[in-house]
């Protein structure tokens, strides 16, 4: 039997044109897939927002997101003045501690809440008050207050800690509230000229000398009060735990290298 160029130019389109039609249903397939993702996403974001707007009423209580947790039907609400969980239908409400028992016992909530540390901390990034270590080797958060005995004590090992290569970023807590003198006096502090100066100063007893600016004094202590911070210093490390209290700087730094582990 003689195959002619024609029917091998024949047999190449065909072919040519299967494998075509087979990448285009693909293509075709991997979009409808794309879109029903996308849809099924959409679908469930707006649920969440009618749920979020459901339960900030009932509670009142403002809802910054919701999440699924790792129990399957109960939801994490990530609020102002806290964790808080939810049944998916927005009828049960919890403030609990979930553990999982898979490998272990591990505290599943203070998981979710590192995470909340970290990510509400970020934001502040550029407005702390920042005492660098020249070798830095950790970073910690500490949310403080100038007329706090235990915040004093601890700056005045700033030298040691940033020896030991800790840098400190400081988050204003005024633990006498919004309106307070304290609080006047750390929007001062953190609108001075040199406000690694001026909280040194405050730490050491001296008069703040008043100073305003558009600041972020509140937001910061609005965040500590989200995150459970109800007294300072509190020292939040790099994995997002919490070091309640003042600690010396060879126990701040042992905190660090047991977290880093």
């Amino acid at each position: 039997m003689t195959i002619t160029t024609h029917q091998i130019a024949c047999s190449r389109h065909t072919f040519v044109g299967s494998r075509l039609n087979r990448l285009l249903a693909l293509f075709s397939a991997s979009i409808l897939t794309l879109v029903f993702a996308f849809s099924a996403d959409a679908q469930v974001s707006g649920e969440r927002d009618e749920l979020a707007a459901e339960l900030s009423k009932k509670l009142q209580l403002r809802i910054d997101s919701i999440a699924d947790s790792q129990v399957p039907g109960l939801l994490e609400l990530y609020t102002d003045r806290g964790l808080f969980y939810a049944s998916e239908s927005g009828d049960y409400f919890l403030q609990a501690r979930v553990y999982s028992l898979k490998d272990g016992i591990v505290d599943v909530t203070e998981d979710s809440l590192k995470k909340m540390r970290l990510d509400g901390i970020e934001k502040f990034a550029d407005s702390a008050i920042t005492f660098k270590a020249d070798n830095e080797k950790y970073v910690v958060n500490v949310f403080t207050d100038a007329t706090c005995g235990y915040c004093r004590k601890l700056h005045n090992e700033m030298d040691q800690i940033n020896d030991l290569g800790i840098t400190v970023r400081y988050l204003a807590f005024p633990r006498a509230g919004i309106n307070s003198q304290v609080y006047k006096d750390a929007v001062s502090i953190w609108c001075s000229e040199d406000p690694q100066d001026a909280i040194t100063r405050a730490k050491a007893g001296e008069q703040v000398a008043d100073a305003s600016c558009e600041n972020k004094v509140a937001e910061q202590y609005n965040f500590g009060k989200q995150i459970g911070v109800n007294g300072t210093p509190n020292i939040i490390l790099p994995d997002g735990s919490v070091v309640p209290g003042y600690q010396p700087a060879k126990n701040l730094e042992a905190a660090l290298q047991q977290a880093a582990l």
